[in-house]
């Protein structure tokens, strides 16, 4: 009985650090592979002989361009970003770890550009306030991921016509993943999704076998390897 666990890391990365706070590129990766084992561990109370397949983890390299700030009139260069250095050590502390397999989408670079968040932006067009009241921290860079999606959806397909695994636990919260997890029912796998205590859209609940969270939100839960919601309150 295996298992494969698939993390879409852009979600897991911005969801651990709102649940558990900030933390070490190396903390980080080890609170990741306990979050892991928490479900297998889960999972082998019902089935003691499960084990892990493989631990899949799907991210982009980070940023490594200038890019002009409106505001400041002037270009950024993101190589030399705490953002940059971080997600660089991060990827090299999983490339360590047993059973993970890293996998690299790509950044559309050549579209990435600063743009007003939303609110900001909203205010500035109705008068409430003026482009001196403008921060730096008011813009955030706009990017997309390429290849992501795709990598996961055919890791997907091949565990489910290979029958590499018998399950698969999918940790994301995008609805762009139905068709893959439509797929790996019908070949007989039992599909775990994990939003992470985070809001899904109904669409995903009736293309999945069971919801489950290992840990909530507490600093505490994340250097633990074990389980307090139980089986039962899984969606089926």
């Amino acid at each position: 009985m295996k298992t494969a666990i698939l993390v879409d890391g852009g979600f897991y990365r911005k969801r651990a650090s709102y649940l558990w706070g900030k933390k070490e590129p190396d903390r980080r990766a080890s609170e990741l592979i306990a979050y892991c084992n928490a479900h297998l561990k889960h999972e082998q109370r019902f089935e003691p002989s499960r084990t892990l397949y493989r631990i899949f983890y799907y991210d982009c390299p980070p940023l490594d361009k200038t890019i002009y700030h409106p505001l400041l009139q002037r270009g950024i260069d993101f190589r030399h970003s705490e953002t940059f250095g971080w997600t660089n050590s991060f990827f090299d502390e999983l490339k360590m770890q047993r059973k993970v397999a890293l996998r690299l989408g790509e950044l559309s670079e050549e579209n990435a550009s600063y743009r007003l968040n939303d609110e900001k932006l909203k205010n500035l067009l109705t008068g409430k306030i003026g482009i001196a009241d403008l921060t730096e921290n008011d813009f955030q860079v706009n990017f997309q991921q390429k290849g992501v999606d795709m990598k996961i959806g055919l890791d997907i397909a091949s565990l489910s016509y290979k029958r590499q695994v018998d399950q698969i636990i999918l940790i994301a919260g995008d609805s762009d993943f139905v068709p893959a997890s439509k797929l790996a029912r019908r070949e007989g796998i039992d599909f775990i999704l994990d939003p992470m205590q985070a809001n899904i859209k109904d669409s995903l609940f009736e293309h999945i076998d069971g919801l489950h969270s290992p840990w909530g939100k507490s600093s505490k839960n994340s250097d633990r390897t074990t389980l307090d919601k139980p089986r039962e309150n899984s969606v089926s």
